[in-house]
């Protein structure tokens, strides 16, 4: 289990030895000579597609737990992006190691496949309001009158196309996705997404959590193979919403930054950088949310 953090809380990674490739809404991103990356998981919160100014104490350190967790528990479902090479190899400076450590993984470099991989079990965010609009999400016809957040007959793929930093999403149907990845990579990289989300939402639902929606990401290794790559089934990439408290017809509380944007829709704000500071408050429910998420999806791991 993870200790409360005892850190202060990591807005921006500061390597020097390494080549800064970028840095994502979450993610700073180094290279690791040609064949590898370092990923550092800042405490960086963003919603809306907008960076927040204030970070949330150890949601890097329990991202990286997380992810690391569900990598390893269906390496024999999907290869993922782990590198064999450690942090002390890539980073043999103490100090300079000290940073990241807990919250950085260093990875094979991959090719990535250039959609997101959303899986939806329950009909709740943009899926809701898409089916409330036209009796569908993303091409996919579903049944007449049902409710928020009802559980779907079965789990639909719904992709998305994966857009630039400070730009939204956007749900594209599967023709759309076939086009990007093409026929054969679209079919896998489905199948995949909807075996990873059985799978994971049985094993949460055992341990009190629904894993209402998540999103997967792909890429693709120099042999041709597809590779489970980024984050896995983290807070920051799904709802989860606790199973004692679910209810249909309304939205569920949850484990997941659904509670910052809560939170964020009660001010006059308009989602445009940049982001208002948070109350301590609301960082601290923040922070426990998904420390909690983690301790019920790992204790008896």
């Amino acid at each position: 289990m993870l200790e409360s953090p005892v850190r202060p809380p990591l807005f921006e990674s500061t390597i020097k030895s390494l080549p800064l490739l970028g840095r994502g809404k979450v993610r700073d991103i180094y290279a690791v000579g040609e064949d590898n990356l370092l990923i550092v998981t800042t405490d960086r919160l963003s919603a809306f597609d907008v960076i927040l100014p204030d970070p949330i104490p150890g949601k890097g350190e329990i991202l990286t737990a997380m992810s690391l967790f569900w990598f390893r528990h269906f390496e024999d479902t999907v290869p993922h992006h782990l590198s064999r090479l450690s942090l002390e190899e890539v980073l043999p400076d103490p100090v300079e190691r000290a940073e990241v450590e807990g919250r950085a993984m260093v990875v094979k470099r991959l090719r990535p496949l250039l959609v997101e991989a959303v899986v939806r079990g329950y009909l709740i965010g943009s899926g809701w309001k898409d089916y409330q609009a036209g009796g569908e999400i993303c091409g996919i016809a579903l049944p007449p009158g049902l409710r928020q957040a009802e559980q779907l007959p079965a789990p639909i793929f719904t992709p998305s196309t994966k857009a630039e930093l400070g730009s939204h999403d956007e749900n594209i149907d599967f023709a759309q996705a076939e086009t990007i990845l093409g026929r054969d990579y679209a079919h896998k990289v489905r199948e995949l997404a909807l075996r990873l989300y059985g799978g994971a939402a049985a094993y949460a639902r055992a341990r009190g959590i629904i894993i209402a929606d998540t999103k997967f990401e792909f890429g693709v290794d120099r042999n041709g193979e597809v590779v489970l790559i980024d984050e896995a089934l983290t807070p920051d990439s799904s709802r989860f919403w606790p199973l004692e408290d679910y209810r249909v017809g309304s939205s569920p509380p949850s484990f997941d930054k659904q509670f910052v944007r809560d939170y964020l829709e009660t001010l006059d704000w308009d989602k445009r950088a940049p982001g208002p500071h948070l109350p301590p408050e609301i960082i601290a429910k923040t922070a426990a949310k998904y420390r909690e998420a983690l301790e019920r999806l790992t204790a008896s791991a």
